[in-house]
């Protein structure tokens, strides 16, 4: 018999029944909510009046609307007010653990999972926002999902789903000196395309993921959305089991024994077989850096942008052109910036953190350009300022805020204004995504957004290193 990947094992313990649809129904192990999706959700099932299925296997949170300034409540945003206070409602309406703004386990929901333990190997998970995929660095099948989809998992704690194919991603050898997982992530949606992953769950792996520590493997897994996967997971290992170890959630003792002992159990077998497998050499990504309106859309810190004829989508990369004002044939190197972004939920991690204020020691951010740091959990915040980070940044004239979404996507204050161009550690250039329809933004890894700041143009961070 064949051995078996990771997400075949996980569907297959998982699997409730087959639905006349032909779609399996999934039991999902953890169920995250925010303060956007939800408040439909819980209307839906008052009007039905239904009770939450499994409430001790949800986890509330404030992150996407959350101003990460002034938080003095009410919210001066009254949109942000409103939906904070439903989100409270309902959680205490339901019996649903609530990690609201003064709770020192407040944050980013893709960042607090992880943190206090309740993301682990071997579990469905699903959270009504579409980077869910971020919780799969723990061999964890996570899949982001849709507001009538949070009702369905809060009535029956299931899902009706289909069942995807594996492709098998290796990325071998060694990264270079300013190659982050950032830089990784890029390369491949950037090869394979912002549609290459539909109907595919990625999985991760080779010599240089295995060397990545689980900040980064999140980093990886957490745009695979961006590339048309539903899900992206890296096999559970010493390094992921280490993470866990004594965090909050996580059990502890023989308990631990025997956790770890399933969490290696579900990890794809040696002699596996996947529906396609690609490669990529380690040696070969440079800072990478995006210049159009989707993540596909990127070039090499060395290159030059890129004919339209040079795309498989001519046309849209013609619009890119028209809605950045760039021409083909141009260096990314020396790009000029308006506003600089750490945070999200893809790079605002401790260690992402770290990276940045090792650009930033000793430095000044030029003048004119607008910058922030936004860390991505309340726990992040503190061991930030414990480190000195936030005074590092703060000398070097950024701004250190508190933990939320902030600028990846306008929902909150923090947005850009006009044509500004924002050099920013989140994951999506999508026209109008940080808030404002002329803005324009070029995803880095935080350290290249630091070295942007320091300089007022895109620069090659290697230079800073």
């Amino acid at each position: 018999m064949a051995g078996r990947t990771l997400y075949e094992k996980i569907w297959a313990s998982h699997t409730v029944g087959i639905l006349p649809t032909g779609q399996t129904q999934l039991f999902i192990g953890l169920h995250l909510i925010h303060e956007i999706t939800t408040a439909p959700a819980f209307d839906m099932l008052r009007e039905k009046g239904m009770d939450v299925a499994f409430p001790e296997r949800t986890f509330a949170t404030v992150d996407h609307i959350v101003p990460t300034d002034i938080r003095t409540r009410p919210f001066l945003d009254s949109e942000a007010e409103e939906l904070t206070q439903a989100l409270e409602k309902n959680v205490g309406q339901f019996g649903v653990e609530f990690f609201g703004v003064e709770s020192p386990n407040q944050g980013i929901v893709h960042v607090i999972g992880p943190q206090l333990g309740l993301t682990q190997p071997g579990m469905t998970l699903a959270c009504g926002d579409s980077h869910t995929s971020t919780h799969g660095a723990f061999g964890t099948l996570a899949f982001g999902i849709g507001t009538s989809q949070v009702r369905d998992v809060l009535a029956t704690q299931t899902l009706a789903m289909d069942k995807l194919k594996v492709r098998r991603i290796n990325v071998n050898g060694a990264l270079g000196t300013g190659v982050y997982a950032k830089d990784v992530i890029l390369s491949i949606i950037r090869r394979l395309g912002v549609g290459g992953g539909k109907g595919f769950a990625y999985e991760y792996g080779g010599t240089a993921v295995d060397k990545m520590n689980m900040e980064e493997r999140m980093t990886v897994c957490n745009m695979s959305i961006e590339g048309g996967a539903l899900a992206g997971y890296v096999n559970p290992d010493l390094t992921t089991f280490e993470y866990l170890k004594g965090r909050p959630y996580v059990p502890s003792g023989v308990a631990l024994e025997r956790a770890v002992a399933y969490w290696k159990s579900v990890a794809s077998d040696p002699d596996a077989t996947y529906d396609d497998v690609v490669s990529f050499e380690g040696k070969d990504i440079e800072p990478t850096v995006t210049w159009g309106i989707n993540p596909g859309q990127a070039v090499g810190i060395s290159e030059k942008l890129p004919r339209p004829e040079e795309y498989s989508d001519p046309d849209g990369a013609k619009k890119a052109y028209e809605h950045m004002g760039w021409q083909p044939g141009s260096p990314i190197l020396g790009t000029p910036i308006d506003v600089a972004f750490v945070g999200s939920c893809t790079n605002s991690r401790i260690t992402d953190l770290r990276a940045a204020a090792k650009i930033a020691k000793g430095r000044k951010v030029k003048s004119g350009i607008r910058a922030l740091v936004v860390p991505g959990s309340a726990e992040v915040k503190k061991l930030a300022e414990e480190e000195g980070l936030h005074e590092i940044f703060k000398e070097a004239g950024f701004e250190w805020r508190a933990a939320g979404c902030s600028m990846c996507l306008a929902m909150n204050p923090d947005k850009l204004n006009g044509r500004e161009i924002s050099a920013s550690s989140s994951n999506r250039n999508f026209i109008g995504r940080q808030g404002s329809p002329g803005g324009r933004t070029l995803l880095m890894s935080p350290a290249m957004v630091a070295a942007a700041a320091l300089s007022g143009k895109v620069v090659d961070v290697r230079e800073y290193q």
